[in-house]
């Protein structure tokens, strides 16, 4: 398993499109951050907020843009099969390759620290910055990351076409985050408000404002291993 997330990461800075991918996230971070009106300095508020509820969206493209190339390049090359005939399991493969993806995304979002420092050193007095909060927001967002990633890993399993494997990813993970939460409330009530609470946005509101409840927790473990398993199972159905 360990070959395959080290290659995958190789595979993906050996690339021109992982250094616009991670340019292109870091620099819409930093606009609403900073420069869009509603900015930190906008605000007069020492917090990352905005950087958590910004982050979402801009990751239901990120994540797809680096998991597009996981299993359909794979299958568009002819090497899955080679890979598949090695002395590795389909849940290493797929477990290897999510793993790989969510390092990066982990790697992409490492230099918003320095926002943290930045808002840090700028709150008055010094360090009036709900610290444990905003750590505990990254615990989510990093969580996010981990689901998107394995809902993209899926996608990308189901075709050799990597455009085709972008927009799944991009489909499945809107449904995920924001479709649930819209059919909740247009079903109105008890049931609607049950809907709701499947929804990835929910638990990810709880999380992002650092209560690390346990039922989220579950909750975002649970969407991960579901959507592995499914990889795992793509996989398999190749050799029925």
């Amino acid at each position: 398993m360990l070959s395959i997330y080290f290659k995958e990461i190789k595979s993906f800075f050996n690339s021109l499109i992982a250094y616009i991918v991670v340019g292109i996230f870091l620099t819409v971070l930093g606009l609403y951050m900073w420069v869009i009106p509603d900015t930190v300095f906008d605000l007069g508020v020492a917090d990352m907020s905005l950087l958590f509820a910004v982050g979402p969206y801009v990751f239901l493209f990120l994540i797809p843009a680096i998991t597009m190339r996981s299993f359909a390049e794979e299958k568009r090359a002819g090497t899955l099969e080679l890979l598949l005939t090695r002395p590795i399991t389909e849940w290493q493969l797929t477990i290897g390759k999510m793993l790989a993806s969510f390092t990066i995304v982990a790697i992409a979002l490492l230099p918003t620290l320095v926002y943290y420092f930045t808002i840090y050193s700028l709150g008055n007095p010094i360090g009036n910055i709900d610290t444990a909060g905003v750590f505990g927001s990254y615990i989510g967002i990093l969580l996010l990351a981990a689901v998107l990633s394995a809902v993209g890993t899926f996608s990308s399993s189901l075709t050799d076409n990597q455009i085709v494997s972008f927009i799944l990813a991009l489909f499945f993970g809107w449904i995920l985050f924001e479709g649930v939460g819209y059919l909740g409330e247009t079903i109105g009530g008890s049931i609607g408000i049950f809907i709701g609470e499947m929804g990835v946005s929910f638990h990810y509101v709880a999380l992002s404002k650092g209560v690390l409840g346990l039922n989220s927790l579950v909750y975002m473990v649970s969407v991960i291993v579901l959507f592995l398993a499914a990889t795992r199972t793509v996989l398999q159905s190749r050799k029925w």
